[in-house]
């Protein structure tokens, strides 16, 4: 068989189970997905373009400062942790079962249908979250350029317009709809121009940044020095400061799994995507902490001026930093990064939602015409148009009902992500309990890293659901004496619950588990 497509096909036989277009037993099926779309470095690209590191150092940077101060670096570094050995899953799944329905897939085959419908739900859920969130940060964003471009304050006013804000967040989100509509090819390409341009930007802002360090500046009169103590994740002053950045890093590096999703499309589907993680979770945390260290020591992390901390600018750093570090001519160059990295992800995290989806519905655990795929695009067209339409109508409904509601939503993001990410961790660990005493690679990578990781992240998880029942989480809303946060959080998750529960009696042969079958040790494709 062709390394460059590993994926089963009609004749292949999969170890341990039917044939892969049988249409029942345990194998995963093809579904039909344009392969050999994208390699190594569209994928690495696509991993990085969908966490949009600019969008989230701009939005966490000085949320992050408040919390734990000079200790950020450190807690950039802690957030990786985790990532890192949840990566390591990733590629040790994808190697065994390189399925387009990644985590949903990989939990049914080692927790059986149930636990695997809730960990797809909470994939979808999250990025229906996050897609609404990138689509609202675009079209700020588009306002404020186009009102710097021109010099009008008038024009960047436009996006304190609701019915003007949500027309045209709903344009963008149908524009990238569109592209991701036409497939990897089309995404790729535009993925490398953007990206680029993100990265660029940060290294031109970082080499700014510490010119302007020391300088005497009245502007940067709160400069720091370097210490390595920054790197000291022990030194945070407390414990609960530390699990409140902690958590602000996971999301940072969410979304680094897009390229996992994509498999089915990728040159050398075993390997290449589990590589192209990895190396989009290196770029990132070298990002982050080449321009955390920077901005720390250009402006320090205090709470007044431009301290990273400081509660007027906190939540939108780089609008604040642009002009003083960058000057008025390239600080125009920071918006359209903004722009650039918001855009790009609002685009790429169709891919993981759609291609979940459509496993789903391969697999008969959604309803089946979902299952489609575009005959000239090979992407699933029905599932890329239905994740538009809801994030557009999500972000709308929102918007109008309640901005509260809106950033409550964004805040029980962290609870979907440490959900899923724990979930699939664990199965890695479970998938192949029989092969970890084989050999200290096998023990270490599919056992070891993984359950640490998981373990790691479903403390995070436990930490945030009792930090959430506090109505002060968040935007200070409450439901009946308990925060809003947590009513929205637990109450998406029992959502899934009640749409899995419908989906039993529609579809009673996946969860009845014959469709898509409990396996231990990993399938291999074989000849």
């Amino acid at each position: 068989m062709s390394q460059l497509d590993a994926r089963p096909r009609a004749g292949d036989t999969v170890r341990g189970s039917a044939p892969a277009d049988g249409g029942t037993g345990g194998g995963v099926r093809g579904k039909g997905l344009g392969g050999n779309s994208v390699g190594l470095m569209g994928s690495a690209v696509i991993g990085v373009s969908t966490v949009a590191p600019v969008y989230c150092l701009t939005s966490t940077l000085g949320s992050t400062a408040g919390e734990v101060g000079v200790q950020m670096p450190a807690v950039f570094l802690a957030g990786f942790l985790p990532m890192l050995l949840v990566a390591f899953a990733y590629r040790e799944l994808n190697r065994a079962v390189p399925d387009c329905g990644t985590s949903f897939t990989w939990t049914v085959k080692a927790f059986g249908p149930r636990v695997g419908w809730m960990c797809g739900w909470g994939l979808v859920i999250a990025t229906i979250i996050v897609l609404s969130n990138l689509a609202g940060v675009a079209t700020s964003y588009f306002w404020l350029l186009a009102g710097e471009i021109t010099g009008s304050a008038s024009v960047a006013a436009l996006d304190d317009s609701k019915p003007v804000h949500i027309l045209t967040c709903l344009v963008l989100i149908a524009v990238a709809t569109a592209i991701s509509y036409r497939g990897m090819t089309a995404t790729k390409g535009i993925q490398y121009a953007l990206v680029g341009l993100q990265l660029v930007v940060l290294a031109v802002f970082v080499t700014m940044a510490l010119s302007k360090a020391g300088s005497g500046g009245p502007d940067f009169a709160s400069s720091l020095d370097f210490s390595w103590s920054w790197l000291n994740p022990f030194a945070v002053q407390s414990f609960a400061a530390f699990t409140a950045g902690l958590s602000l890093s996971i999301f940072m590096f969410w979304g680094w799994d897009a390229c996992l999703t994509a498999n089915e499309e990728t040159t050398g589907s075993e390997k290449t995507p589990g590589r192209a993680a990895l190396i989009a979770m290196v770029v990132l945390v070298g990002s982050y902490l080449a321009t955390g260290i920077a901005a720390q020591m250009a402006v320090g992390s205090g709470a007044s001026g431009l301290g990273l901390a400081n509660p007027d600018t906190s939540d939108n750093v780089f609008a604040a930093l642009a002009g003083p570090v960058m000057g008025p001519g390239l600080g125009v160059l920071l918006f359209l990064a903004v722009l650039a990295s918001a855009a790009a992800s609002l685009q790429t995290t169709f891919i993981p939602v759609a291609r979940t989806v459509l496993a789903m519905s391969a697999y008969e655990a959604m309803p089946a015409s979902y299952a489609k795929v575009h005959p000239r695009f090979r992407t699933p067209g029905r599932a890329t148009i239905t994740a538009g339409i809801g994030t557009g109508v999500f972000y709308t409904v929102m918007t109008l009902v309640s901005e509260h509601v809106l950033v409550d939503t964004i805040y029980a993001l962290g609870l979907m992500i440490c959900f899923y990410y724990a979930l699939t961790a664990f199965a890695c660990a479970w998938y192949f309990r029989a092969e970890l005493t084989r050999s200290a690679r096998d023990l270490v990578f599919k056992g070891l890293f993984p359950l640490l990781g998981g373990v790691l992240l479903a403390a995070v998880f436990a930490k945030t659901l009792y930090d959430m029942w506090d109505p002060a989480y968040g935007s200070g809303s409450s439901v009946f004496g308990v925060g809003s946060v947590f009513v929205i959080g637990v109450g998406l998750l029992l959502l899934g619950v009640v749409l899995m529960v419908a989906m039993e009696r529609r579809s009673p042969a996946f969860f009845r588990g014959e469709v898509l079958t409990k396996e231990t040790p990993a399938l291999v494709v074989e000849d």
